[in-house]
């Protein structure tokens, strides 16, 4: 069976899935009809259609996939919109199975061609009950099966989700671990093993499947009696429940001599079955079997301390479930209880620990110190609490001597109160109820707005009505101690609303604040600063002679650069406030610059992006985890618990609690919303698809061809050199055959996207309007202004390697209305900068992630622009430009529930999904 790659699998969601059962049922395969041509191994087999002259059979493509492989296909299906109805019913079908190997429903037994399987099992009625309205659901299509034998009979829906239940319960559990379960290899390996030596021990494995067999346990004298006198033996009485009828109850031997014929010759013998398995699990029962009918047995002191001490656990394990005393069943739980010396409306600093605790309770009333110090000192399985008897639980014991837990820092004490849990030793324990959390929540949970919070008087400048909301917000959170992200769109003012935090701050005694930016953006910080908070001290900390040794007060400016190599000088002055603007230069949290960041101490930090997600979830996580440390927990942790259930299984609740959690401390506000910012104009875009000439047609195709040569001969690293090599030709000639050849011959006339370029230049320039540019490539744009000066038009180039000082001129100049083509690389100006003179924004070349050309558009369409913008994507017809970016419009809504893939992603498809992407059509 050729094993499929992720990028080929996930393409047969489309596909209807078909089920063929095998003996053993592992071997049992899915088959996905029509397949895309590129999947692997694809076989052919008879369908049945209606044609014209009645029912006519004709040869229909497949792919076959083992059970292992074709589960993550199914599973994924229940929740993809594109996926095909039959894929999606197997997968729901898949998920019950997962369900019952989840709760320990399956055993080892050996089949009628004695060989090892593993087999579902015991079946309760709501799996029962699972398993017909599945089968009532069963779309036709998935009902259909592989022709591969004669005669053809279509199985009932029933038998074929129960055939499909055995094959997967019987792939899961092939482990090595199986072997050590079992004491025998065969159960552990996929092949069919002979095992007949096997069969007896099978049998006595067998689990019920129309009974449950509990033992309910008795004290003759009672409780109080027994407490008196531990030598009182107890009485253990077998009983069985029909799981058919969950209300017939009744003691095993009543079942054996059953006159009305309410159970049935099967029943018991099901009933004999689970207790030889509860007799080796608790040895009194075996009394129970040496007569006619399993009658009740005494159990003596020791038997009862054997339950006591590991017994009972057995023989839950067993499937047999224990019945404690009536007297017994008061029962106390344990929770987490926090509490801090600060009040919740005050300051929770960044220094300060939240203390943890156990907190017991019995039927919902505090349990009091002398009760947990009685139940700590018990040596007794039973004891006297609150005019009852409660069975004494050793891990209870435990927790009772042991009361006091490791502190929790502010963030994590917040993340309980929010998600009602608290992680110890790796277990999720529930959060014990307080008037500290309740507050907390309460104080989250509120609105912004209701903060007795007004703009400083200091601010030279009239708040909007969502930046003053913002103010507020940001004020609540840092006064809590807890940091914060402000991820409002580009161009909505989240500078003036920092300057107006910082403002804030100072008038409450706070100390110096930290701006950590791009240097694209150095100036336009120290300008707002200047501008709205006149007065204020302003420092640069960039350059040769950069220094903090006497900041006591005011702002101070870096650069991601310079904070990267001056991270320890940083740390060491007493900072109110540290601001990571543009904080997705520092989402990867091993890179020097995130790490170096984490370095430097506050009262209260604060992110600001545009974009809090760009790729995946693991930049959510760094963004959060610097402003407000722990709250996500470790990273391990968080990918744990949000990332693989949230990004690999898209499961609807897990993505519910991410929320929950991460949302009291994440802003995040569109242009789009309503009230948000009314006055901006209108954004308008268009996407221009431009032949390619001649001349890069022939480029085109000759790179394709050799390139898709030497891909289909290299594997591993060299191939996915070989594969972005080819990407980075193909977009080259698509902007211009000098791009990729180097040449310095004449440019008008080779390349539809020049062409374009002077037409738009040319009205903008006439209308006296301004335009924007923005390539990828420095090449590219130095090509275009040498073009563009040729033919009389002032411009300017920012890029990566311009002075900080010259890109203030330029910007300056621009704003000016000197400069009417403004060239820019994507990446080193596509945030931060405000360039609202221009009204025309241009795309030459197309970027993997959307979410980067929205940055880039909003330098001109953000607040302080007054005129529509018009935005112009340039896309190369019938190229890979064209074929992407049919995905960037797809992978658009995917940034805004969580983005994953990239441009890494591409160099993982298959040679010919490769070849279909990169294919010129419909240009010659």
């Amino acid at each position: 069976m050729t094993v499929l790659s992720p990028v080929n699998t996930d393409r047969l969601l489309g596909c209807a899935a078909l089920f063929a059962s095998a003996a053993p049922p592992r071997h049992g395969r899915v088959a996905f009809t029509d397949p895309p041509s590129d999947v692997g191994h694809t076989a052919t087999l008879p369908r049945v259609t209606a044609t014209d002259h009645g029912v006519g059979v004709q040869d229909v493509a497949v792919a076959w996939l083992p059970i292992a492989q074709a589960l993550p296909v199914l599973l994924r299906a229940r929740h993809e919109a594109r996926a095909h109805p039959a894929a999606a019913f197997w997968g729901a079908v898949a998920a019950a199975a997962l369900h019952m190997a989840a709760r320990g429903r399956l055993r080892p037994g050996v089949s009628n061609e004695d060989v090892d399987v593993w087999r579902p099992g015991p079946w309760d009625a709501e799996d029962l009950e699972r398993i017909d309205a599945l089968a009532a659901a069963m779309p036709a299509e998935a009902r259909a099966i592989p022709v591969t034998r004669e005669p053809l009979r279509v199985p009932r829906a029933r038998t074929l989700v129960l055939e499909f239940v055995d094959a997967v319960i019987d792939t899961l559990p092939r482990t090595p671990a199986a072997e050590l379960l079992t004491g025998t290899a065969a159960f552990a390996c996929s092949e069919a093993t002979p095992v007949p030596q096997l069969r007896e021990w099978a049998q006595a494995m067998e689990p019920e499947s129309g009974v449950r067999v509990s033992v309910r346990l008795e004290i003759p004298g009672g409780v109080h009696e027994w407490a008196d006198d531990p030598s009182t033996p107890w009485r253990a009485a077998p009983q069985v429940q029909s799981l058919a009828d969950p209300t017939q109850l009744a003691e095993a031997a009543e079942v054996y001599y059953d006159a009305d014929g309410r159970w049935t010759a099967q029943d018991r013998i099901e009933t004999m079955r689970a207790l030889q398995r509860a007799a080796r699990a608790w040895d009194p029962l075996r009394r129970a079997l040496r007569a006619a009918a399993p009658e009740p047995v005494t159990a003596d002191p020791d038997e009862v301390e054997d339950l006591f001490t590991g017994a009972a656990d057995r023989l839950g394990q067993a499937g047999v479930e224990v019945h404690w005393p009536r007297e017994l069943t008061a029962s106390v739980t344990a929770g987490v209880r926090l509490s801090t010396p600060t009040d919740v409306h005050g300051s929770l600093r960044a220094d300060e620990s939240v203390t943890a605790s156990w907190h017991l309770r019995i039927d919902d009333h505090d349990l009091t110190a002398n009760e947990l110090d009685t139940l700590a000192a018990t040596h007794q399985r039973v004891v006297r609490l609150r005019d009852q008897w409660v069975l004494v639980d050793p891990d209870i014991a435990a927790k009772a001597a042991h009361r006091t837990l490791a502190p929790l820092s502010p963030a994590q004490a917040v993340a309980a109160a929010l998600t009602g849990t608290v992680h110890v030793a790796g277990a999720a324990e529930p959060l014990a109820g307080s008037d500290w959390r309740e507050r907390v929540r309460e104080r989250l949970a509120e609105s912004a707005d209701r903060e007795p919070v007004d703009q400083p008087p200091e601010l030279t400048a009239d708040l909007r009505d969502y930046q003053l909301h913002g103010l507020r917000w940001l004020v609540r959170m840092t006064d809590l101690g807890l940091g914060c992200c402000l991820a409002d769109d580009m161009g909505l003012g989240k500078t003036i609303t920092l300057v107006a935090l910082y403002l804030h701050r100072r008038r409450q005694a706070g100390g110096p604040m930290l701006v950590v930016c791009p240097a694209s953006v150095l100036g336009n910080w120290e300008r707002e600063l200047h501008r709205f908070a006149p007065g204020t001290p302003v420092r640069r900390f960039h350059g040769p002679h950069r220094s903090v040794d006497d900041v006591e007060d005011g702002v101070v400016l870096t650069t991601y650069g310079t904070m990267r190599l001056d991270a320890d000088s940083l740390a060491r002055v007493p900072w109110d406030l540290v601001v990571a603007d543009e904080a997705q230069h520092a989402k990867n949290p091993a890179a020097a610059t995130a790490r170096a960041l984490r370095r430097i101490p506050a009262a209260a930090r604060v992110a600001l992006t545009g974009t809090p997600v760009e790729n995946n979830l693991t930049e959510l996580w760094a963004l959060l985890d610097w402003a407000t440390p722990g709250l996500l927990g470790t990273l391990a942790q968080f990918r744990a618990r949000y990332i693989e259930p949230v990004e690999v299984d898209r499961d609807p609740e897990v993505t519910r609690r991410l929320t929950q959690l991460t949302g009291p401390f994440l802003l995040r506000r569109r242009k789009t919303d309503p009230g948000i910012a009314p006055e901006l104009p209108p954004k308008t875009e268009t996407d221009h698809p431009l032949a390619l000439t001649p001349e890069q047609i022939g480029l085109y195709e000759a790179v394709v061809r050799e390139t898709m040569q030497q891909i289909r001969a290299s594997d591993g690293m060299a191939r996915r050199g070989l594969v972005m090599k080819l990407f980075t030709a193909l977009k080259q000639i698509c902007n211009h055959p000098a791009q990729y050849l180097g040449d310095d011959r004449e440019l008008r006339g080779r390349s539809g996207k020049l062409d374009l370029l002077d037409e738009l230049v040319d009205t903008v320039v006439a209308e006296d309007g301004a335009m924007l540019v923005f390539t990828q490539y420095v090449t590219m744009a130095r090509l275009l202004r040498r073009h563009l000066q040729a033919r009389g038009h002032t411009t300017e180039l920012l890029h990566g390697g311009t002075p900080l000082a010259r890109r203030e001129a330029m910007v300056r100049r621009f704003q000016a209305g000197q400069i009417p083509v403004f060239l820019l690389s994507l990446k080193a100006a596509g945030t931060g900068l405000n360039l609202t003179r221009a009204d025309h924004v241009v795309h030459l070349d197309r970027w993997w992630n959307p979410a980067v050309e929205d940055q880039a558009t909003d330098r001109a369409h953000r607040i302080g622009q007054d005129r529509p913008v018009q935005v112009h994507r340039l896309i190369a017809e019938g190229t890979v430009e064209d074929h992407i970016d049919e995905m960037l419009r797809g992978k658009r809504d995917l940034a805004e529930a969580v983005l994953s893939g990239g441009e890494a992603a591409l160099t993982e498809l298959s040679d010919d999904q490769l070849a279909e992407l990169v294919d010129l059509r419909g240009a010659v």
